[in-house]
Order: structure tokens, then C-alpha cells, then sequence
């Protein structure tokens, strides 16, 4: 039963997140390449409208996230990666003021969305819809840094180098908290972290609700990535399934550490991902 378990539990993570980040392919093998999206400096005016989902889809109406507010500084704003849906700019911002009012110093915001959305050179498969948005984990002191010095800052790992769990001189009770804000904010779908700090969180907070809603994920051992659901305005906007009862600290989290999850296997060849066809005329007018 238990080889049966862990089998189910492989699928389910391996088909959500397969959605929900989309497949990496060659710019060139798009209809509209990613080199098109990231030209393109300025939103679509008027109402926002979330078309397709995270993974593969575009965002008319984005707004920009401020170049720093109460509890916040973007960085690496030469990227232009700083827009998305008002609900997620609202998360942000939420998160900021809650970091600040619990004592913790100003959060590095990281990548958000293109104005337009749609998929991007590099960096990325996922943050094409404007409901993502990148909080590093860097909870060191910050005075208000001028603009191009937050372009060349460096990220810090909080997992041990076989990321089997927490780097103890690195992570403390502050980056928990942090996490849990986040796992609470009103509309999060999930925050991803690499799985060794899942790990850690289970070993520490096991059985709390708001671990479900912290999921593992490669990389992620520096920053966590806020997911937030489809709003329900938007029609046109495609989420995937929630996650799974419990609190995650189960046989999916144990996959983590398995020889497929560490090196998987190339993915069998097959059709290039194709954007919505609404997302043309967002990107060409």
C-alpha cells in the first residue's frame, strides 16, 4: 500500500505543478514569442482581465507594484517585472505592512509579472497571468537602498547544501513567521519553498493548517513564491486544483528527496504550448 500511496502522491504533485508552471520550451517554438512579451514596456490600458492561467496566459489591465512602500523594496526593477493583478499587488503590500507591524525588517520583492504578462525569456515558465509574485527570504537589516543598488543583490540559501532541511545558522523563528503571514493572506492559493524548508517547517509546525498551503518546489531555497487564485471577476482566468487536505508533511514531501525528484528524466517530446488566442490581442494593440 505504501509503494501505492507514494505513487499517487507523485502523480498529483507532479500533474499540478505541470500546470501550474507550464512546460519551458524555446522562445521560438511559440506562436508569440517570449521575446515579444518582454518588449512591450507599458500594460494594456482599462479593466483588468486575467486570459489562461499562470503557466500560459496574459494579463490586460495590470497595474505596477510601487518601487517601495511601508515594509517593502522591489529590486532588479531594470527587468520591468514589477506588474500584475490588483489582487496580488494588494498581497504584497499586505505583506509588507504585516512584516513591518511584526517587527521584521523590509522585504526584497523580487519578479511579479511583465505589463502585458505572457511568458518571459528567462527566469521563469510560470508568472504569466500576474497572480505570482517572488518575497526573498533575506531578513537582514535594510535602509532605504537607492534603485540600481538592489540590482546587484545577492540571494542567500536557507537549506543545507543536499537540501535535505533547514540551514540552521541561516533560518530562524523570523523566516516562519514570514512563511505563515503569507500562507494566511486573503486570496493565497500557495507559497512555494524548496521542499528542505518545507521539511523543517514540518519538523517544527507539523499538523498546523497553514502548512497546507506551503508547498515544496525546486529551487525556491532563498525566496518564496506567492500564488494567488483566480479572482472570481475573472472569467477567463484558469487556476488549478487546490491543495491536497493535510498539512503536506507526508509521503509527497518525502518524494523530495528521491533520485527521480533529484534528477528527472527529460520529458518525452510532443507540441509546443499554444497561448490563449485572446492573449494576441493583448500583446498587439
Amino acid at each position: 500500500m505504501g509503494k501505492i500511496y507514494i505513487a499517487a502522491t507523485q502523480l498529483f504533485a507532479l500533474a499540478t505543478f505541470a500546470a501550474m508552471l507550464g512546460s519551458i520550451v524555446p522562445p521560438t517554438a511559440r506562436a508569440q514569442p517570449a521575446s515579444a512579451w518582454a518588449a512591450v514596456r507599458e500594460p494594456l490600458p482599462g479593466t483588468p482581465r486575467i486570459i489562461g492561467g499562470t503557466g500560459l496566459g496574459c494579463i490586460a489591465g495590470a497595474v505596477a507594484l510601487p518601487r517601495e512602500g511601508p515594509g517593502f523594496q522591489a529590486v532588479r526593477l531594470s527587468r520591468n517585472r514589477n506588474w500584475g493583478h490588483p489582487v496580488t499587488i494588494a498581497a504584497v503590500e499586505t505583506l509588507g505592512r504585516q512584516a513591518r507591524a511584526a517587527g521584521l525588517p523590509d522585504l526584497w520583492i523580487g519578479d511579479l509579472g511583465q505589463p502585458r504578462g505572457g511568458p518571459m525569456p528567462f527566469g521563469h515558465a510560470s508568472h504569466q497571468a500576474g497572480l505570482d509574485a517572488d518575497v526573498w527570504l533575506d531578513l537582514g537589516p535594510k535602509p532605504l537602498v537607492p534603485g540600481p543598488q538592489r540590482e546587484v543583490i545577492r540571494e542567500t540559501s536557507l537549506v543545507l547544501p543536499d537540501e535535505n532541511d533547514i540551514d540552521p545558522t541561516r533560518f530562524t523563528a523570523r523566516h516562519t513567521a514570514l512563511i505563515r503571514m503569507a500562507a494566511g493572506l486573503p486570496g493565497i492559493d500557495r507559497v512555494l519553498v524548496n521542499h528542505g524548508i518545507k521539511r523543517g517547517l514540518c519538523r517544527m509546525h507539523g499538523g498546523e493548517g497553514w502548512l497546507r498551503y506551503v508547498r515544496p518546489w525546486r529551487g525556491h531555497d532563498s525566496h518564496m513564491h506567492l500564488r494567488m487564485r483566480c479572482p472570481s471577476d475573472q472569467p477567463d482566468c484558469r487556476g488549478i486544483a487546490p491543495p491536497p487536505p493535510g498539512d503536506g508533511c507526508d509521503a509527497s514531501l518525502a518524494w523530495w528527496l528521491s533520485e527521480e525528484a533529484r534528477r528527472p528524466p527529460p520529458r518525452p517530446p510532443g507540441p509546443a504550448p499554444v497561448m490563449p488566442a485572446a492573449c494576441r490581442g493583448v500583446l498587439d494593440r
